[in-house]
């Protein structure tokens, strides 16, 4: 039986809220969610059965801080999201997108080897994603190159493609 750990931590963004699966031994937690406030349908507080354990999750902290810093460009980090096979099939290709660099729906299923006329399902797997930032459903745009959707705002997106293109917040 594993334990779900939390912590919160500040950023560019406000706080945002960590969880993650601790085995029964301890140690490090696998990260399972990063949410930030006003996060469309996430949960920004720990549930009630939830353990305040910043410890094992501390390495998150520690290489999420050094990416908003711009210190770092991939996350090396235990995962352990939660979906469907079609969304852990999805979520794993967006960790292919290279930092700074940006793709379309459309790309991303083929690289995820879904048929092209699976856009609209692919979009809904990306907004989905709950590990924010770690998994960068950020660099996802539109056909057109328009910033469609980020389940913290567009506004967000823009920040943290303007992070990793080497521009300040």
């Amino acid at each position: 039986m594993s334990t779900t750990v939390f912590t919160i931590m500040d950023s560019p963004f406000g706080p945002l809220l960590l969880s993650g699966t601790l085995p029964d031994g301890g140690g490090t937690a696998a990260l399972a969610a990063v949410t930030a406030p006003g996060q469309k349908g996430a949960r920004t507080e720990p549930a009630d059965d939830w353990v305040h354990d910043p410890d094992a999750l501390a390495e998150a902290v520690d290489q999420l801080t050094a990416y908003f810093a711009g210190t770092r460009t991939v996350f090396d980090l235990p995962l352990a999201p939660v979906g469907t096979e079609f969304r852990q099939r999805i979520w794993a290709a967006l960790d292919d997108i290279p930092y700074g660099e940006t793709i379309t729906y459309g790309q991303l299923a083929a690289a995820a080897g879904a048929s092209p006329s699976a856009v609209r399902a692919v979009g809904g797997a990306v907004g989905a994603n709950p590990l924010l930032i770690v998994r960068p459903c950020h660099r996802v745009i539109g056909a057109n190159g328009s910033l469609t959707g980020f389940a913290a705002g567009v506004e967000n997106k823009r920040r943290l493609l303007r992070l990793e293109s080497g521009a300040l917040f």
